[in-house]
């Protein structure tokens, strides 16, 4: 039985943090998006570590540029990202400023406001799937590169706000492999998830993709 779920901020000391700390804490949290037709509450089930230059996966790996500035930025900010040309991806950005370490949203439950959510989301099948997936939670919520370096703990009035909500008890974490991540980068088993919740997306691994000839 999960208990009710404490709607304490989470203080940006949280986040400050190596993003190995992060990642697993932040199962069982709140994450609630305010969007101009109401809020919508989700419960973060699964989430991916991204170690900034000391990491082959991560967009930071090569140093700083336009595109992963906030990942250096203070930590509680939101990284959003485009990818394959058509997806968002939303992340948590951890670390002293000046550092690039995030914490990929990979998969939650969405807990208020599921019928926003499924307005956005018409191909789910039902509410389990409403954010199953990087690219399916951060459409569920609305997010898109305009609120990339939104801070998530700067109170109710910003568009993130993040809260303690229930956190999972370290028996029920599991870690693995990265999904889709290539090279070096994808032998770090720093994808965290919540055991048994049907939230959670399924492991792929790295596939390359195919040149065009």
């Amino acid at each position: 039985m999960i208990a009710t779920p404490d709607r304490t901020p989470l203080p940006r000391t949280f986040f400050d943090r190596p993003v190995l700390e992060v990642a697993p804490d932040l199962l069982g949290r709140t994450l609630v998006r305010t969007t101009p037709d109401g809020p919508i509450a989700l419960r973060l089930t699964e989430v991916e570590a991204y170690d900034g230059q000391n990491d082959p996966g991560s967009h930071a790996y090569r140093g700083r540029t336009p595109r992963n500035d906030v990942m250096f930025g203070p930590p509680g900010h939101v990284y959003v990202y485009f990818t394959y040309g058509m997806w968002h991806c939303m992340n948590l950005v951890c670390g002293p400023e000046g550092t690039a370490s995030a914490v990929l949203l990979r998969a939650g439950e969405i807990v208020e406001g599921a019928e926003l959510a499924r307005a956005r989301r018409l191909s789910a099948r039902n509410d389990k799937e409403l954010a199953k997936g990087p690219a399916r939670l951060a459409t569920a919520l609305d997010v898109d590169r305009t609120l990339d370096g939104e801070d998530a703990c700067a109170g109710p009035d910003h568009a993130f706000s993040i809260f303690t909500g229930t956190p999972v008890h370290p028996d029920q974490v599991r870690n693995g492999p990265r999904t889709g991540v290539s090279g070096d980068g994808g032998v770090h088993p720093w994808r965290f998830w919540v055991a048994n919740d049907p939230t959670v997306s399924p492991y792929r691994a790295h596939v390359p993709r195919r040149r065009r000839t």
